[in-house]
């Protein structure tokens, strides 16, 4: 095992129990800084529990995390987006009554004065939104339009810019494909190696293989809780990757 300093981040030997159920036994996650990490295993392998822990919405019951080669101790979500980890959850946590812009800039406003007075600058986070929409392909008509308005994939490439607007070290994506059609998981996954692309460092959590091996440099493997495989893509293919997934073969990582 290398130091932490040789990763972007890393999740060191973490354990979580929700009662008499032990969720995650001993698991550790290293990314490297601009990689592309593929998370993946079946229902209930403690995939969501982890990335909960490193986005400080679970507390580990052991275990150490560090993020650029020093140790944190994450009290909340709000405490791992200060340090620059950024995430996508599958229920998107955009406002369908805000417009674009202001679902970028949600509890992020940028502000202007008058005197003594502070008011929302709308004019700069639209046109910094539009900037930021540019920068990674996302295209929608305007971004002052509702985002109740817009398709489940202009939807999902909003939520991942603004997660890679402002995870200034780690961005994860939680299913990010997830009830999309062809051509909308296509645009997704182009967004997805975008970031990359612009020095991110990336975790995707997906259950569509094809997908994974679309845009991923590694995969990490857990089932029951528990690291079962490491492969870097050029090293497996999907087949192998399925049968760690299911218990078909077991490879414990070094």
């Amino acid at each position: 095992m290398g130091s932490a300093d040789d990763y972007i981040l890393e999740a060191r030997n973490i354990s979580k129990h929700y009662g008499r159920v032990q969720a995650l036994q001993g698991i550790t996650l290293q990314l490297q800084r601009n990689e592309i990490l593929a998370l993946v295993g079946d229902n209930g392998a403690g995939k969501s529990t982890l990335i909960k822990i490193i986005a400080g919405a679970l507390r580990k019951d052991s275990g150490e995390i560090f993020l650029d080669g020093k140790k944190v101790e994450l009290e909340n979500p709000l405490h791992a987006r200060t340090l620059g980890v950024e995430v996508v959850y599958q229920d998107l946590a955009l406002i369908n009554h805000l417009n674009v812009y202001q679902n970028l800039f949600l509890a992020r406003e940028l502000q202007k004065r008058f005197g003594p007075i502070r008011v929302l600058d709308q004019r700069r986070m639209e046109q910094e939104s539009v900037e930021k929409l540019k920068m990674l392909g996302v295209k929608v008509k305007s971004c002052r339009e509702w985002v109740g308005r817009l398709s489940g994939g202009q939807r999902q490439s909003v939520a991942v810019a603004k997660a890679a607007s402002f995870g200034k070290k780690v961005v994860i994506l939680d299913e990010p494909t997830a009830a999309l059609g062809v051509d909308e998981s296509r645009h997704v996954l182009e967004i997805v190696r975008g970031l990359k692309l612009r020095g991110a460092s990336v975790i995707i959590i997906t259950h569509n293989m094809e997908h994974a091996f679309a845009v991923a440099d590694r995969f990490l493997v857990i089932r029951l809780g528990q690291v079962v495989g490491v492969r870097g893509k050029s090293e497996t293919n999907i087949d192998e990757i399925v049968k760690m997934i299911t218990g078909g073969v077991f490879v414990p990582s070094n």
